[in-house]
């Protein structure tokens, strides 16, 4: 063998030590390979035998492992195949050093789970060279298995304290749910009979307009109260259980008349009116009951910016992407700060509209419309009025057509 000559390289620290397995049947190639890896700082073990090498692994598996192949007993393909069969070694990279340089040998060598093959004789620096590297990759493979198999544990961890929180979640959701209903229901007992008896009382009272106007006072108190009760009840269910609410197709334009019908009482009790131009607007996915609610809660927030004589305007909008509904009064405006508070929860003041309380309305019909894909926005007009637009994505659009394909 042609062996070039080289200087003693500085051990390495004994924590990065890499311990080196020989395997070859003959002495010479044996004491060659261990003075030069040792002047390398590796540790270094040899073996003559196959079974003996193998023997050895089980117990200190080491980190790489030359092998010769023309071995009796047990050449080194069997060795080879041995050690891959073993879950605990099958790790450990081979390199191959043969005599044999047909192409058939290096094939069958990397198809018995060889990193690498070396033809004899062989040079010192190519030894050296081949060895650093496979030693370095089987490190950076070892390090990055060991990252890995962390990263699987918390990964792991992480999912079970997101399932342990999202069941607390649900937990609370559901706590959250069961305790206004119950504080509804509590809350409605003992309303009737205080409302009960105050009707009784009022009834009572002779007719005059001090009196009467008690009865208004009282009317719209226990309107308001009821409102709030069943508003808050509706945005819990919403919050916590939005998914219980299955659309299915409604009509958007009948719908809306039927909520202008209902809002008329209320619009009458302020002397304003409603004008409806009812156009086909469609069907669109929802409850009708909700997006009934939805509606006439925009209707009467309008009616509440009108002063008494005005009209409250409803139109209809339709273009490829969108289908709309909207809703125009003709007084009152909003502070420009609070436009994009507009439908937060408790955010509207008394101050907005001259002293008349929007209350929950503009929330709770926010958030139904969402329920189904729908939005609403609000603007001041000009010279003066508010303008609410209800819009749904148009379910003959082009455009959701090939989304719904595609899904």
């Amino acid at each position: 063998m042609a062996i070039a000559t080289m200087e003693a390289q500085p051990m390495q620290a004994a924590s990065e030590v890499s311990r080196i397995m020989v395997v070859d049947d003959q002495p010479a190639n044996l004491s060659l390979m261990e003075q030069m890896l040792r002047a390398e700082g590796y540790e270094v073990r040899s073996f003559p035998r196959g079974r003996m090498a193998l023997a050895s692994a089980a117990e200190f598996p080491p980190d790489l492992i030359l092998l010769d192949i023309n071995m009796p007993e047990m050449d080194g393909f069997s060795v080879c195949q041995s050690l891959k069969k073993d879950s605990k070694l099958k790790s450990i990279p081979v390199i191959f050093l043969s005599a044999l340089s047909e192409a058939e040998d290096k094939i069958r060598a990397f198809q018995n789970g060889g990193v690498d093959y070396v033809t004899k004789p062989f040079q010192v620096d190519e030894i050296r060279a081949r060895v650093k590297t496979h030693l370095h990759i089987h490190r950076l493979t070892a390090e990055l298995g060991r990252h890995s198999a962390h990263l699987e544990t918390v990964v792991e961890m992480r999912t079970r304290e997101l399932v342990d929180a999202q069941a607390r979640l649900q937990v609370l959701d559901q706590a959250k749910g069961d305790f206004l209903k119950l504080i509804s229901h509590e809350l409605r007992t003992p309303l009737n009979g205080l409302l009960g008896v105050s009707q009784m009382v009022l009834a009572g009272l002779p007719a005059g307009p001090e009196e009467d106007e008690l009865r208004e006072m009282f009317d719209q108190s226990e309107s308001r109260l009821m409102s709030i009760i069943d508003n808050a009840l509706l945005l819990t269910q919403i919050q916590a259980d939005g998914r219980s609410f299955l659309p299915q197709p409604v009509s958007f334009g009948a719908i809306a008349e039927r909520a202008a019908e209902l809002s008329a009482a209320f619009a009458a009790s302020r002397e304003v009116r409603i004008e409806t131009l009812p156009a086909e607007m469609g069907r669109i996915p929802a409850q009708e009951d909700l997006l009934e609610k939805a509606i006439r809660a925009l209707l009467e927030t309008a009616i509440k910016f009108s002063r008494p004589g005005q009209t409250v305007r409803t139109m209809s909008r339709r273009n490829e992407v969108l289908v709309e509904l909207v809703i125009q009064s003709s007084a009152g405006s909003i502070p420009d700060q609070a436009l994009p508070r507009f439908f937060d929860l408790f955010s509207v003041g008394e101050s907005i509209v001259g002293g008349a309380v929007i209350g929950l309305d503009p929330a709770v019909a926010q958030r139904i419309l969402a329920l189904f894909g729908g939005k609403v926005k609000v603007e001041n007009r000009l010279p003066s009025g508010i303008q609410l637009t209800i819009s749904f994505p148009n379910p003959e659009s082009t455009s959701l057509q090939v989304l719904s394909l595609q899904a």
